[in-house]
Protein backbone atom coordinates (compact mmCIF):
# COMPACT_ATOMS: atom_id res chain seq x y z
CA UNK A 1 0.00 0.00 0.00
CA UNK A 2 0.91 3.34 -0.80
CA UNK A 3 -1.02 6.60 0.46
CA UNK A 4 -3.88 4.01 0.85
CA UNK A 5 -3.64 3.00 -2.72
CA UNK A 6 -2.40 -1.10 -3.51
CA UNK A 7 0.53 -0.58 -5.57
CA UNK A 8 1.25 -4.61 -5.58
CA UNK A 9 -0.31 -7.64 -4.95
CA UNK A 10 1.20 -11.06 -4.77
CA UNK A 11 0.64 -15.11 -4.50
CA UNK A 12 1.18 -16.56 -0.84
CA UNK A 13 1.47 -19.43 0.46
CA UNK A 14 0.93 -19.74 4.09
CA UNK A 15 1.17 -23.28 6.65
CA UNK A 16 -0.10 -26.29 6.51
CA UNK A 17 -3.74 -25.28 7.96
CA UNK A 18 -4.01 -21.48 6.71
CA UNK A 19 -7.42 -21.32 8.10
CA UNK A 20 -7.68 -19.21 11.12
CA UNK A 21 -5.34 -17.06 13.52
CA UNK A 22 -2.14 -19.07 15.09
CA UNK A 23 -2.87 -19.60 18.57
CA UNK A 24 0.11 -21.66 19.48
CA UNK A 25 3.53 -23.18 18.36
CA UNK A 26 3.40 -25.99 15.95
CA UNK A 27 -0.64 -25.39 14.70
CA UNK A 28 0.47 -24.23 11.05
CA UNK A 29 -1.52 -21.12 10.98
CA UNK A 30 -0.35 -17.85 10.35
CA UNK A 31 -0.70 -15.15 13.02
CA UNK A 32 -2.89 -12.62 12.10
CA UNK A 33 -3.41 -8.64 12.93
CA UNK A 34 -0.92 -6.24 12.85
CA UNK A 35 2.32 -6.05 13.10
CA UNK A 36 6.13 -4.78 12.48
CA UNK A 37 8.99 -5.89 10.48
CA UNK A 38 11.62 -5.97 13.28
CA UNK A 39 14.24 -8.36 11.67
CA UNK A 40 15.87 -8.99 8.13
CA UNK A 41 18.15 -11.89 7.40
CA UNK A 42 19.73 -11.98 4.22
CA UNK A 43 21.62 -15.51 4.58
CA UNK A 44 17.80 -17.50 5.27
CA UNK A 45 17.00 -21.15 4.40
CA UNK A 46 14.47 -19.53 2.62
CA UNK A 47 15.97 -16.80 0.24
CA UNK A 48 15.57 -13.67 2.28
CA UNK A 49 13.31 -12.74 5.18
CA UNK A 50 11.73 -10.22 6.83
CA UNK A 51 10.94 -11.25 10.77
CA UNK A 52 7.53 -10.15 12.24
CA UNK A 53 7.22 -9.14 15.88
CA UNK A 54 5.45 -12.36 17.03
CA UNK A 55 4.27 -13.16 19.50
CA UNK A 56 3.04 -9.64 20.38
CA UNK A 57 2.78 -9.40 24.45
CA UNK A 58 -0.91 -9.94 24.24
CA UNK A 59 -0.03 -13.70 22.08
CA UNK A 60 2.62 -14.50 25.14
CA UNK A 61 -0.14 -13.74 27.77
CA UNK A 62 -2.93 -16.32 26.08
CA UNK A 63 -0.22 -18.93 25.61
CA UNK A 64 1.02 -18.69 29.44
CA UNK A 65 -2.54 -18.51 30.67
CA UNK A 66 -2.89 -22.23 28.86
CA UNK A 67 -0.14 -23.40 29.53
CA UNK A 68 1.57 -23.68 26.37
CA UNK A 69 4.01 -21.64 23.74
CA UNK A 70 2.83 -19.27 21.32
CA UNK A 71 5.28 -19.96 18.89
CA UNK A 72 7.55 -17.22 16.85
CA UNK A 73 10.12 -17.15 14.40
CA UNK A 74 6.90 -15.62 11.55
CA UNK A 75 8.12 -14.25 8.50
CA UNK A 76 8.09 -13.30 5.02
CA UNK A 77 10.16 -14.90 2.79
CA UNK A 78 10.78 -16.64 -0.46
CA UNK A 79 11.43 -20.02 -1.44
CA UNK A 80 13.91 -22.50 -0.17
CA UNK A 81 17.54 -22.11 -1.27
CA UNK A 82 17.69 -25.62 -2.33
CA UNK A 83 14.85 -24.83 -5.33
CA UNK A 84 15.91 -23.70 -8.46
CA UNK A 85 15.16 -20.22 -9.05
CA UNK A 86 12.85 -21.42 -11.57
CA UNK A 87 10.50 -23.11 -9.22
CA UNK A 88 7.88 -22.34 -7.14
CA UNK A 89 6.36 -24.71 -4.03
CA UNK A 90 2.70 -25.15 -4.56
CA UNK A 91 -0.11 -24.69 -1.86
CA UNK A 92 0.43 -24.13 1.89
CA UNK A 93 3.66 -25.35 3.31
CA UNK A 94 5.42 -23.27 5.66
CA UNK A 95 5.74 -23.46 8.95
CA UNK A 96 3.13 -20.61 9.89
CA UNK A 97 5.05 -18.14 7.61
CA UNK A 98 4.05 -16.14 4.21
CA UNK A 99 6.20 -17.09 1.25
CA UNK A 100 6.07 -15.75 -1.96
CA UNK A 101 8.56 -16.07 -5.05
CA UNK A 102 12.69 -15.35 -4.63
CA UNK A 103 11.84 -12.56 -7.10
CA UNK A 104 8.89 -11.00 -5.29
CA UNK A 105 10.83 -11.35 -2.09
CA UNK A 106 13.77 -8.98 -4.03
CA UNK A 107 11.42 -6.29 -4.41
CA UNK A 108 9.78 -6.87 -1.12
CA UNK A 109 13.27 -6.90 0.58
CA UNK A 110 14.13 -4.00 -1.24
CA UNK A 111 11.73 -1.67 -0.18
CA UNK A 112 10.50 -2.93 3.19
CA UNK A 113 13.08 -1.55 6.48
CA UNK A 114 13.08 -2.42 9.54
CA UNK A 115 9.77 -0.74 11.51
CA UNK A 116 7.40 -1.28 8.24
CA UNK A 117 4.21 -1.74 9.47
CA UNK A 118 2.59 -5.28 8.45
CA UNK A 119 -1.31 -6.11 8.11
CA UNK A 120 -2.36 -10.21 7.73
CA UNK A 121 -5.84 -10.74 7.62
CA UNK A 122 -7.79 -14.00 6.96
Amino acid sequence: MQEGRVVRTYEIALGFAPTGDKDRQGDGRTPEGEFTIDRRNDRSAFHLSLGLDYPRPEDRARAAAGGYSPGGDIFIHGQPNALSERFKLRGDWTAGCIAVTNAEMREIWAVTPIGTKVEIRP
